[in-house]
């Protein structure tokens, strides 16, 4: 693969890194609590990241989420790319996309999805039944793309009669909320691969996110041990210390390329699926090393639950959950091997 971005892709993530890091302060993303940081959604969508994400491509949308991730910026933004802005601009008929996209591009509508399904959601006629727990940014959204247990999709308004949302807590503070579906009127979105092209996607822009967080983590690791000194000299000196920081570097580098390869096999129509699921091992398996030792390199300040760096901590282990266990994943990849291989 060409590891270089396009034009394009470098001038939409430079415009992400500035907005995230003058908006995404440590400040307000305590302020913003478990809900969405308003101003830096207005941002945003003015500057056109969201719009912009059919244009860039998965590969460009996993370098925005990068930048997401290294200020763990407090806004529904994955989730609205991932289920709403690229599901629809592949799979969306032409009307539907003249009628939906609009407002996702301007902000006014949220989207998030019911993934992973589990199987729980049953679809009868074009109505939907059955519960979906812990839907992240469910209490902001305005649309949930649901996938039933026959691998459908479908697309759900929040204040649809038969929609019942919860909140619930998560690690990371995703808003999220637990959708209870009872006879829930719905739009079909694409045919029968969609269902699986939509996860593919899903996870590796979910791993482009975690290759963020992890990055952030470790930056902060970095400048806390070259400043903090121990016995007269900077804690980055020590041998362990650099050796830790060092194998988060490699995993964090790990998660990256991993997610690069998926994302541009999947731009280029290229057989993707066991690229994405080692994108997303890696974004589980290691991402949790990561953010654990980016807590661990900051000694005692790492237990403060308000110190920034536990953020990291906290979406590293989110993620984690939400891409599924590294067990988890490494079973379904060496299954499509060995399907593979009997084929």
């Amino acid at each position: 693969m060409d590891f270089h971005p396009t034009e394009e892709q470098a001038a939409a993530a430079g415009l992400a890194a500035r907005i995230f890091r003058d908006l995404a302060t440590h400040e307000r993303l305590a302020a913003a609590g478990t809900g969405s940081d308003a101003d830096l959604w207005k941002a945003l969508t003015a500057a056109g990241l969201i719009a912009a994400v059919p244009d860039v491509g998965l590969l460009g949308l996993v370098l925005l989420l990068e930048e997401q991730g290294r200020t763990t910026a407090q806004v529904p933004y994955a989730a609205t790319c991932a289920y709403g802005m690229l599901p629809l601009a592949a799979h969306g008929s032409p009307e539907q996309r003249a009628r939906l996209l609009p407002a996702l591009e301007s902000g006014e509508a949220v989207a998030t999805g019911a993934f992973p399904a589990r199987g729980r959601i049953t679809a009868e006629g074009g109505r939907l039944t059955g519960p979906a727990p812990a839907v992240p940014w469910l209490r902001e959204a305005t649309h949930v793309l649901v996938p039933d247990r026959d691998r459908g999709l479908w697309l759900v308004r929040t204040d649809a009669p038969g929609v019942r949302t919860s909140p619930v807590e998560t690690t990371a503070p995703w808003s999220a909320g637990t959708l209870t579906l009872a006879g829930a009127e719905a739009e079909r979105i694409g045919g029968a691969r969609a269902h699986d092209a939509v996860l593919a996607a899903a996870r590796t822009a979910f791993a482009g996110l975690q290759a963020g967080v992890c990055a952030g983590s470790l930056a902060r690791a970095v400048e806390y041990t070259s400043t903090r000194e121990q016995f007269g000299r900077p804690l980055s000196t020590n041998q362990g210390v650099m050796l830790r920081a060092a194998d988060a570097y490699m995993d964090t580098e790990a998660i990256r390329v991993t997610a690069y390869e998926a994302a541009w096999r999947i731009d280029e129509g290229l057989p993707a699926h066991e690229h994405v699921l080692t994108a997303a091992w890696w974004a589980s398996e290691a991402g949790k090393r990561v953010v654990h030792a980016g807590q661990h390199l900051h000694g005692g300040m790492g237990a403060d639950l308000d110190h920034p760096v536990h953020r990291h901590f906290l979406w590293g282990r989110q993620l984690d959950a939400y891409l599924g266990c590294g067990s988890e994943l490494l079973a379904e990849l060496g299954a499509s091997i060995a399907e593979g291989e009997r084929a």
